[in-house]
C-alpha cells in the first residue's frame, strides 16, 4: 500500500505543531483527516478557549483543504485522567496529568476512534521520534531538545507507537514556525498551550479549590518554628518557592524559603532556606511499579539515565527490583524530586519508560 492509499488521523488542536504536522503528511503523500478532540467542558462562567482552538483548527484545515472531524472524549478525560489528578492532589503528591493524558485519550480514546474510521496510522503534534533498530520500535528523543516530549510519552506501549506517525521529529520548534509563516497559517504565531492537559492555563488554588476543600494551615521552618501560613498544603510541592509569602522574619537570614517536605493529614507544610539546603536533595527514589515500553526482559540491576521533570537534565542512575518495588540510586543528588511525579528513564536518547515516585530517598 502507497502512502496515497495509506489514511492518516491527524490530531488537530488548533496550535501551530499540529497544524504543520498535517501539512508535513499531506506533503508526503498520505491521505490526512484532521480530528479535533473535545475533552473538557467547561463552567459555563468560564473563557471557553476550545471554542477559539476549534476555529483556528477549521481555518488551517479549510486552507490544507482536509476534511476535520470533531469528537468529544470528555467523559473518557474525566474518568481516566482528571479523576486520578484530584485524587493524588488529595494525598498531597503532584501528579503529572500529561502522561496520563497521553495514555489514556491521545494513545488510546484518540487512536481507537481513528481505526473506527479507517485510520492506518494516527499523528500528533508531538515533539519526538520513533525509531526501528531490529525488527522493535523505539521512542526517541526528537531533535529539538528543549522542546522534546518523550518524558511525557512514556506510559504509551510499543504496540499504539507502530500506529503513530510523529512529523516534527527532525524539526526544530523555530522551524515549524517558519513552515507555517510561508504557509500563510494564522496560528503561525499561537502561543503555545501551557497548563494542564486539555484545560489550560489555570490559577490553581482557585481551580483545584472546586474540587478539593482547601484551609489555611502552618508553615514550620527545619527547626520546627512556626514561621507563616498557607492556603492549602496540597498546592504545593517540593523544591518549590512561589507562593509562601514569608520573608524578613526576624532572626532569620535574607535567603529565599523553600519547600521540603509537608504533612497532607495536618495540613502543614515544612520549609527551608536557601536553593542548595540539604533538605531539598535525595539521593534516589522508590516507584511500586514502571511501565517499559517495550517488551523486553530486563536484568537488575542496571544502569541509565534518569528524567525527575521535563526538561530536567538527565543524570545517571541504577535500578533495583527487590520485593515487588524499584529502588532508583542516582550518581548524584537530585532537588525538588517529589512523590506523584514520574521518573522517566533512558538509554542515550531512548526513552525506556517510567513510573510514579511513590518515595523519595
Amino acid at each position: 500500500m502507497t502512502k496515497s492509499n495509506k489514511k492518516v488521523v491527524v490530531g488537530m488542536s488548533g496550535g501551530v505543531d499540529s497544524s504543520v504536522s498535517a501539512y508535513l503528511l499531506q506533503q508526503q503523500g498520505y491521505k490526512v483527516i484532521g480530528l479535533f478532540m473535545q475533552n473538557w467542558q467547561n463552567e459555563a462562567s468560564e473563557e471557553c478557549t476550545s471554542e477559539v482552538d476549534f476555529a483556528d483548527a477549521s481555518e488551517v484545515c479549510d486552507k490544507l483543504n482536509i476534511p476535520l472531524h470533531k469528537a468529544n472524549f470528555s467523559d473518557d478525560y474525566w474518568d481516566m485522567v482528571f479523576k486520578k489528578f484530584i485524587s493524588e492532589h488529595k494525598a498531597g503528591r503532584t501528579p503529572n496529568p500529561d502522561v496520563l493524558c497521553n495514555k489514556e485519550i491521545k494513545f488510546k480514546s484518540f487512536l481507537n476512534y481513528a481505526l473506527t474510521i479507517g485510520a492506518d496510522y494516527i499523528a500528533t503534534g508531538h515533539y519526538a521520534s520513533l525509531k526501528e533498530i531490529k525488527n522493535k520500535l523505539y521512542l526517541c528523543r526528537a531533535k529539538d531538545l528543549d522542546k522534546d516530549q518523550t518524558y511525557f510519552l512514556h506510559e504509551v506501549k510499543e504496540s499504539e507507537f507502530k500506529k503513530c506517525l510523529f512529523p516534527l521529529e527532525n524539526l526544530l520548534k523555530n522551524e515549524v514556525r517558519d513552515v507555517a509563516k510561508k504557509l500563510k497559517l494564522s496560528v503561525s504565531t499561537k502561543k503555545d498551550s501551557v497548563g494542564i492537559c486539555f484545560v489550560g492555563e489555570k490559577n490553581m488554588k482557585d481551580f483545584l479549590g472546586r474540587f478539593i476543600k482547601l484551609a489555611k494551615g502552618n508553615i514550620y521552618d527545619e527547626y520546627n518554628e512556626l514561621i507563616g501560613q498557607h492556603n492549602g498544603a496540597t498546592l504545593y510541592t517540593k523544591g518549590q518557592r512561589q507562593g509562601l509569602n514569608i520573608g524578613g522574619i526576624k532572626g532569620k537570614n535574607d535567603l529565599p524559603w523553600y519547600v521540603f517536605d509537608k504533612n497532607i493529614h495536618k495540613n502543614e507544610l515544612y520549609v527551608c532556606q536557601g536553593v542548595d539546603n540539604k533538605l531539598l536533595f535525595s539521593k534516589g527514589l522508590e516507584c511500586s511499579s514502571i511501565s517499559w515500553i517495550n517488551d523486553e526482559e530486563l536484568k537488575y540491576p542496571f544502569n541509565c539515565l534518569l528524567q525527575v521533570r521535563h526538561q530536567h537534565e538527565p543524570i545517571a542512575c541504577k535500578i533495583y527490583f527487590d520485593n515487588e518495588t524499584y529502588k532508583v540510586i542516582f550518581d548524584e543528588e537530585i532537588r525538588g524530586v517529589a512523590t506523584g511525579q514520574s521518573a522517566v528513564f533512558y538509554n542515550d536518547d531512548i526513552c525506556l519508560g517510567g513510573g510514579i515516585i511513590s518515595t523519595t530517598l
